[in-house]
């Protein structure tokens, strides 16, 4: 990937799930009803805290809090940086 960014301390740099664009039966959800997702794809991780070393690594895929995390752009793709405490589970 690339990306020229290293999150600090305890923090994660997560690539977020496309949003769904269906659902089961098969409506289409048109885009401001869009829930916002809460999983994603690990792609940077800082050095964690002194006596908190990080349990989640690059390549996870992890469930988040639904308003965890700040949004960010880098070279075109939406991104969230977000705490390790934000992340619920690793799947």
């Amino acid at each position: 990937m690339g990306l020229n960014i290293k999150p600090l301390a305890d923090r994660v740099l997560v690539e977020p799930a496309p949003a769904e664009t269906k659902t089961a039966s098969g409506i289409i959800i048109p885009d401001n009803a869009k829930e916002k997702p809460q999983k994603g794809t690990v792609v940077a991780i800082g050095n964690g805290k002194k006596d908190e070393p990080l349990t989640v690594k690059v390549g996870d895929t992890v469930l988040y809090s639904k308003y965890g995390g700040t949004d960010l752009k880098l070279e075109g793709t939406d991104y969230l940086m977000m705490r390790e405490s934000d992340i619920l589970a690793i799947i």
